[in-house]
């Protein structure tokens, strides 16, 4: 065989195997299922997996927005049959966005927006609640954190200096609300229980910057996703080494509503949010959104919460496709992640 006719054939044979690789799906929806539409509304919901079983939370409320919404908690053991295990309350305030994190050894913590409305749908007053369990079935009293005004979106627990992190915005920074003002205030805290937080530092994001998820990779790089409201609407990626007080940030093409992403055991990430008119799946690198997987959502949806098991990519999130908002869970396979 001549060289030519060779190359020739190197060539075909690499095209052919860059061909067939670009057909395999990133992603592959394995199931979704709703689990939970007993509420009015159900909706903005997490996921986490500790000591053996799937904790799924999410608010119960009357509607959307108003009200004095209640976290319900679900547990399961594979993510077939999913059992009641708590109602947390507090009258008079509307405890919404629930975010579930781990403090190790076996401590689970619940961090929710404590909202007032007063019977009314506009927002008179707000402060985030934290509030702590051993076996999902009974909680601690919420404890007041941050300021009031502040939002801590979700924090995360940081391997790397055994630290708490998360983010919080403010609509009326500087009196105090009730009406938001022209520009929102978004900070770093970090905390050693949980409980009391201390400012790491000012984010510079401007155009109403709010619901943000923060992560870390196993070099102990800090990875923000942000929604902004204002401005062109399009979110923001967040990237700083430790300390994390000098933060790079990188526009991005889409409207964010509700982001959440983790990081895969191989470091990779893969980031869930609304961007347009449904749920879906991203690959994520520290600069871009890729999209990858649509999810079965429409109309009121999104607030997805996600975590690695058994190889699989568990969500839950909330949506009205089918009519009521209702609650869903979901399992993706990742084929690159081994």
């Amino acid at each position: 065989m001549s060289r030519h006719i060779l190359i020739l054939v190197l060539s075909a044979l690499a095209l052919s195997v860059t061909s067939l690789t670009a057909q395999q799906p990133q992603a592959e929806l394995v199931s979704v299922e709703k689990i939970w539409d007993k509420a009015k509304h159900n909706g903005f919901t997490d996921i986490t997996r500790f000591k053996n079983l799937f904790i799924c939370a999410f608010r119960e409320g009357d509607d959307h927005i108003g009200g004095d919404g209640q976290i319900r908690v679900l547990i399961s053991s594979s993510g077939k049959t999913w059992v009641e295990q708590a109602l947390v309350s507090e009258k008079g305030v509307d405890l919404r966005d629930p975010k579930l994190t781990i403090a190790p050894p076996e401590v689970l913590m619940l961090t929710t927006g404590g909202s007032i409305y007063n019977g009314t749908r506009t927002l008179q007053g707000r402060q985030p609640r934290v509030a702590t369990s051993t076996d999902f079935k009974y909680w601690s009293p919420n404890v007041k954190a941050l300021a009031a005004g502040d939002w801590l979106w979700r924090p995360a627990f940081n391997e790397t200096d055994k630290k708490f992190y998360g983010v919080a915005y403010n609509q009326y920074p500087n009196t105090g609300g009730p009406k938001p003002e022209a520009e929102w205030s978004v900070k770093l805290y970090s905390s050693l229980d949980g409980k009391v937080w201390a400012l790491t530092s000012v984010l510079n994001v401007t155009s109403l910057p709010s619901e943000a998820t923060i992560r870390f990779k196993k070099d102990g790089t800090g990875v923000i996703l942000m929604r902004r409201d204002g401005g062109d609407k399009r979110g923001a990626l967040g990237v700083a080494a430790p300390p994390y007080r000098d933060w790079k940030w990188t526009p991005l093409p889409y409207a964010l509503a509700g982001p959440n992403f983790i990081v895969l055991p191989d470091d990779s990430m893969v980031a869930c949010t609304v961007a347009g008119t449904r749920l879906g799946l991203f690959k994520m690198t520290e600069t871009a959104l890729e999209p990858l997987l649509p999810l079965q959502s429409g109309g009121d949806c999104g607030y997805a919460g996600m975590v690695w098991e058994d190889g699989q990519l568990h969500l839950t999130y909330h949506s009205s496709h089918e009519g009521k908002t209702s609650i869903y869970y979901a399992r993706v396979k990742l084929p690159w992640v081994k």
